[in-house]
């Protein structure tokens, strides 16, 4: 099967492909927006490293309870309105920022994140497989792929963002929290404006609700036939996924403690950095997807993995401009493993591709569990706290080694591979 046979979607689909990777760009800005307010409140409420990962454990733990109720109301309501819960939580728990600046509660601003995060859970548990379904299946990985790539310019934009507002402001000693409150404003509206356009939208039955096409129905009696959890492929996805949001988590929530304790940058200096890493995953990203074109993604994700055993190696040595530039090239390799762990659980798993989005969604807890490890190491050296990764990349460089021998529905010419 050649690849122009295959297009990364139909032309039916561009509008709502076009919204739906709108929706990926946001979450990423949230995503690393958090890692700038770890940094912020570190200065601002005066707390320290462990205690700030608290951040990462509201958010990522947010998945673990959301993604499974957020299942079951995708499977009985369909794509549609889950995209509309999931945009509703997200500018609640945006708002929520407003009274938690008033009351400088720490504690109110980890009850506005874990909503706020909640509507980022509700929202990868059913974009990755309303993504997945808008087109040949055998190109799901690129569609996936290229929507996360505008996750990544979200990520982008979140710690410039981030950098221009709080750390300037913190080293301006403007009313730090007077600009979060601001700043979250402004986002809540701007989902509340997405909200109301994705909702005038029509979604046709046969994509609100796929696992009712009569085309797959001889796919979900396959997968119905096997419990969801003899599913090798999909058990591996979900610990993959584990590892892969911790080591992320850890990662980006001490990046900018790292440009500033190894390297004496500024704060706003090393969050400017931070966003230059998530430019080079956005790179990753594209050419990920450019790549998957010409070799299989699992064989992709398995180099990938190794490229980041070495760069964390190379961090945690502190060897100056060396170690940094790793620290930057680390989001590069990362770039695809978040969307392709993804798509390759999915893989043949017909009516059942919903409920298994919830738990690879669950794995995400990952990141509410990593930080606050690293964060007890980086207290002494933040340098050194960047040999904890690298047991998260092992773990998925045998996910994708051993990929083809996990899958049993595995076919080479499924994954577009030129002979």
């Amino acid at each position: 099967m050649k690849k122009g046979n295959a297009p990364l979607t139909e032309k039916k689909y561009y509008i709502l492909f076009a919204f739906l990777t709108s929706v990926f760009m946001m979450w990423g800005l949230a995503l690393t927006l958090m890692d700038v307010l770890n940094k912020h409140f570190q200065s601002v409420l005066h707390i320290t490293k462990s205690r700030s990962a608290m951040i990462q454990l509201c958010t990522f733990g947010a998945y673990a309870v959301m993604a499974l109720p957020c299942g079951l109301y995708m499977k009985k309501y369909g794509y549609k309105k889950g995209i509309v819960l999931g945009l509703l939580l997200y500018s609640l728990g945006a708002f929520l920022f407003v009274p938690a600046a008033n009351k400088m509660s720490f504690n109110s601003f980890m009850l506005a994140l874990f909503i706020l995060a909640c509507g980022m859970a509700t929202l990868e548990t059913v974009a990755h497989p309303f993504i997945a379904s808008l087109g040949d299946q055998r190109t799901s990985d690129q569609r996936i792929n290229f929507a996360q790539s505008f996750n990544g310019l979200g990520g982008v934009i979140g710690p410039i963002v981030g950098s221009h507002f709080l750390l300037r402001a913190e080293k301006q000693h403007i009313n730090d929290l007077i600009t979060v409150k601001q700043l979250y404003i402004v986002i809540g509206a701007i989902i509340c404006i997405m909200l109301l356009v994705f909702a005038a939208m029509r979604v046709t039955k046969d994509i609100n609700f796929p696992a009712h096409r009569k085309a797959d129905a001889s796919a979900d009696n396959t997968a119905s036939s096997e419990n969801l959890f003899h599913k090798k492929h999909f058990l591996f996805a979900v610990l993959a996924q584990f590892f892969n949001v911790a080591a992320q988590g850890g990662t980006w929530a001490y990046f900018i403690n790292y440009g500033h304790e190894v390297m004496h940058f500024s704060d706003e200096k090393a969050g400017y950095f931070f966003s230059f890493s998530i430019l080079l995953l956005v790179v990753g990203r594209f050419a990920g997807t450019l790549l998957m074109r010409f070799v299989a993604p699992y064989k992709l994700l398995a180099v990938f993995a190794s490229g980041n055993i070495v760069m964390c190696l190379l961090v945690a040595q502190g060897w100056g401009w060396l170690s940094f530039g790793a620290l930057l090239f680390i989001n590069f390799f990362f770039s695809i493993m978040y969307p392709t762990i993804f798509s390759l659980g999915l893989k043949d798993l017909g009516a059942q591709t919903q409920k298994a989005s919830s738990y690879i969604v669950m794995g995400v807890a990952g990141g509410a569990v990593f930080p606050s490890v690293m964060g007890l190491i980086a207290n002494h050296s933040v340098a050194g706290s960047y040999y904890l990764p690298i047991i998260c990349y092992v773990v998925i460089m045998l996910f994708g080694v051993k990929y083809p021998m996990l899958n049993k529905s595995f076919s080479q010419k499924n994954y577009l591979v030129k002979p």
